[in-house]
């Protein structure tokens, strides 16, 4: 039987009804891919006063030291305003600041334009959150990325000479709408309907393995071909699982290649590396003096809207930052930490790029499940409330300036 068209897929957006737009920052400065600088920089801007502290903070028109705004839900931050803080620096917290680059932020609602309360209401343990990546039409990689860790709108590192800008983060589309892995975001009706073609009900991660394997770019959107074979879904899941641990990190077990692929520190890494160029012949990360192999070109090449992965990670650590900024307040020299973390990063985007085989079998299932499939069956288009957040507020949240509410 011929696979589904593009046309005829289904559409991400309404297979996962609820979408957030990512949280905004604002200003660079609560983001650190160290904890430690971000407790540095909040103790310079309490030294601070009056117009300085103004200075330091970075005014946008969403935030000032002035602002009265409500606590973020599961944090426990001040919410008085800042111009009159003195208390010390809330414990920061891992977010995912663009693809694959997991960092630090200090989570405090005051210092944050566009927080998206709703996301950090069902932040927990059992949350994985999607992040469409928009891309450029001539651009490669993966469409759709998946994280634990809450997902920011990362700056765009500086296109090179003759490209166009590299798209923002697209919209984060959560898992489950509540807290718990409780209500799964998926069309009501989806699970039954696969059930039935499948001949077993799968369950929400796997359909999200499926969904991260399987996603492309279409005239209307992130597309998502499904399939009725049992034998097909279960090979596109197995893939999607293993695409699933690594871009969350394996979970917590370290990622590996295979021995004698492994990439290590060939010639130590200067105190202050500047520039990353990419060896092919040897198959080497040079850093300034230092060297790191074998790092296969997959894993250099390996993109995400058009801007390979490796490149922008470094820049976001050694982009220079104006003097007197709190952006400035940063380690002296390069921490050994991130050289693990850079290693690992090779390691995961090597065998993402081996996964990638598999995506042209799923681009075209057997068995194919339609958009108009389920449009008959009344699947798709969602009902609007599926497009909208679960209520969740079952407890009291602190608002401006200490008053609670029960919501």
């Amino acid at each position: 039987m011929p696979g589904v068209t593009h046309d005829d897929a289904p559409l991400l957006a309404d297979l996962m009804p609820w979408s957030v737009a990512a949280p905004r920052p604002g200003r660079g400065w609560p983001i650190a891919p160290d904890p430690a600088s971000l407790k540095a920089r909040w103790d310079a801007l309490m030294k601070a006063e009056g117009p300085d502290r103004e200075a330091l903070f970075g005014v946008t028109r969403s935030r000032t030291p002035h602002s009265a705004v409500a606590q973020l839900p599961g944090q426990t931050t001040g919410t008085g305003r800042i111009s009159r803080e003195s208390g010390p620096c809330a414990e920061p917290v891992r977010v995912l600041y663009g693809p694959f680059d997991e960092q630090w932020l200090i989570p405090d609602h005051r210092l944050i334009d566009a927080a998206r309360p709703e996301l950090w209401r069902v932040a927990d343990a059992h949350q994985v959150f999607a992040v469409e990546q928009p891309g450029a039409p001539d651009a490669t990689g993966p469409v759709l990325l998946v994280s634990s860790l809450l997902p920011l709108a990362a700056p765009q590192p500086k296109p090179a000479p003759g490209r166009a800008p590299a798209p923002r983060t697209g919209r984060v589309r959560p898992l489950f709408r509540r807290p718990g892995g409780a209500e799964p975001n998926l069309a009501p009706g989806l699970i039954d309907h696969l059930a039935g073609r499948l001949g077993h009900s799968p369950a929400p991660l796997d359909l999200l393995a499926w969904i991260v394997a399987a996603a492309r770019p279409g005239p209307d959107g992130c597309a998502v071909p499904l399939t009725g074979d049992a034998d097909a879904w279960a090979r596109g899941i197995a893939a999607g699982h293993r695409m699933l641990r690594l871009m969350r990190r394996g979970d917590g077990e370290r990622p590996k290649l295979p021995g004698g692929r492994r990439p290590y520190v060939r010639a130590p890494l200067p105190a202050r590396p500047v520039e990353l160029l990419y060896d092919r012949d040897e198959e080497a990360l040079l850093l300034g003096e230092g060297r790191i192999a074998p790092v296969p070109a997959d894993a250099w090449d390996f993109q995400v809207g058009g801007v390979r992965v490796v490149e922008a990670w470094f820049a976001r650590r050694v982009e220079p930052a104006g003097p007197g900024t709190l952006e400035a307040i940063r380690p002296a020299a390069w921490p050994q930490p991130w050289t693990s973390d850079l290693l690992e990063l090779v390691t995961v985007l090597a065998l993402l790029a081996e996964l990638e085989a598999v995506r042209p079998e799923l681009a075209d299932p057997s068995a194919p499940v339609t958009r108009t499939e389920l449009r008959r069956t009344g699947v798709v288009p969602p009902p609007d409330a599926a497009r909208r957040p679960a209520s969740v507020l079952d407890h009291p949240e602190e608002g401006p300036e200490g008053q609670f509410a029960l919501l």
